[in-house]
């Protein structure tokens, strides 16, 4: 009787998610910025080299004390830790959401901040054929975007999305980023918003 070999297949563990995601890829990304090997981490911190490996993998589950003593060494907040940034772009279209009726003004909840945080609010009034300087707004900070009147584009190296009148949209500004309009104009509300950590 022949037996034959069962084959190994190698299994590719799937990007972490969630909370754990965020710290993986925050943890790393700062680690590497300061110029800091795992295990010259680990001396600076007393966290041993395979809890950093498996944080920055996302397969281990830290304690608030280890996260704080990784945050402290790379110069970064608690919050600035853990925070997750928005994997991309959050659009609410016209007549999308729930209108709620205030004393005598109907007012629509486009977006809710999770965080205490800083901000900026502009009006914008781009004339038709407009490509506006790309822009960035640091570590952090996120873009909301609504249009009064008109229709805008909203372009990205990795996403575009246009906005007709009534529509809005948040998004990370950590990256450059342009408002192109098109045969028409646009009046445009944007409110940036930085983090306070």
């Amino acid at each position: 009787m022949r037996h034959e070999k069962t084959p190994v297949v190698a299994v590719t563990p799937e990007p972490a998610s969630g909370l754990r995601g965020a710290i993986a890829g925050n943890l790393r990304r700062r680690r590497l910025a300061r110029g800091f090997s795992v295990r010259e981490l680990a001396e600076l911190t007393g966290v041993s080299k395979a809890l950093i490996s498996q944080i920055e993998r996302g397969v281990a589950n830290p304690t608030i004390e280890v996260l704080t003593r990784l945050a402290a060494a790379l110069g970064l907040t608690f919050a600035e830790l853990t925070r997750a940034a928005p994997e991309g772009p959050e659009v609410v279209r016209r007549g999308e959401g729930m209108p709620v009726l205030v004393g005598d003004t109907t007012v629509r909840s486009l977006f809710a901040a999770p965080d205490r945080r800083r901000f900026e609010l502009a009006e914008g009034d781009l004339p038709p054929g407009t490509r506006s300087a790309k822009t960035a707004h640091g570590a952090g900070s996120v873009e909301h975007a609504y249009v009064v009147a008109g229709e805008v584009t909203v372009e990205t190296e990795a996403w575009s999305v246009t906005l007709g009148e009534g529509d809005a949209l948040r998004f990370a500004a950590e990256s450059d980023h342009v408002y192109v309009t098109g045969e028409k104009g646009c009046r445009v509300l944007t409110l940036i918003s930085f983090s306070e950590d």
